[in-house]
């Protein structure tokens, strides 16, 4: 069995689907690692033309998702994944962040269901478990979101990412909670930018400073929200105004 199963509600299976082929994710389906499913909500649909929206009760702008077709599915899909936490992806549900993605890496099973038009159906979060948001902004639906949510998820299951350490070196994977520090690969020079002299120098305890020091000052000068939360020791603070020739 699959060491993340989920499964993707919505009412536009192809915007989904083929950015869950692709890249990484693609990978670990093939391996047999993550089992990644997509299900059209217009399956759970009454009548003809499989409506599955309608006018706002009290007037207003948009339409509003019924809630029968995305409830039946959002039953179904529970039904395939016992134990599944459900998920509905909403701009007023709990900020995705690191931890949040750590927690539905544990599960274990996922079921998200994206909305649509100009809201949900309140009577729907009965059916599911909590609502996520990935960040203060808008989108036209809720696709983009439940990517942004399995993809989080995912690459945090052991044997999904190639390097085992890379989770937990990058921006907001490590304890601490530091962005990542920069990258750099060949060539050593390029429009006059060079890479720093140390990354070339072969002494890995400098690197590893180096690395530790960027780290903190780019949390420090683009994220001073997420500095003002860091615990730093005695060397952290020798670091942020340490010279290369000093580490």
């Amino acid at each position: 069995m699959a060491a993340l199963e989920v499964e993707i509600l919505t009412l536009f299976p192809r915007m989904c689907a083929g950015y869950l082929a692709e890249s990484i994710l693609g990978k670990a389906q093939e391996a047999g690692i993550v089992d990644l499913r997509v299900t059209d909500i217009r399956e759970f649909a009454a009548g003809k033309h499989r409506v599955t929206d309608d006018a706002p009760y009290g007037g207003g702008a948009g339409m509003v998702m019924k809630p029968e077709p995305l409830t039946e599915a959002v039953l179904a899909a529970r039904a395939r994944l016992p134990g599944a936490r459900v998920l509905l992806t909403s701009p007023r549900g709990r900020k995705l962040d690191q931890a949040l993605a750590r927690e539905l890496a544990a599960a274990g099973r996922l079921v998200v269901a994206c909305g649509r038009y100009e809201g949900v159906d309140e009577r729907v979060t009965a059916a599911v478990d909590m609502e996520v948001s990935v960040g203060d902004f808008v989108l036209t639906g809720g696709e983009l979101a439940a990517l942004c949510i399995v993809d989080a998820a995912a690459r945090l299951v052991p044997g999904v990412l190639g390097n085992e350490e890379s989770a937990g070196a990058e921006s907001f994977g490590g304890q601490d909670g530091l962005l990542e520090h920069p990258h750099y690969t060949r060539p050593p020079v390029y429009r006059g930018m060079e890479v720093p002299a140390v990354l070339l120098s072969g002494d890995h305890r400098r690197i590893e400073r180096w690395r530790r020091r960027e780290a903190l000052r780019a949390t420090r000068d683009r994220r001073p929200d997420l500095f003002a939360r860091l615990r730093l020791a005695e060397d952290d603070i020798r670091l942020l105004e340490a010279g290369d020739d000093e580490l």
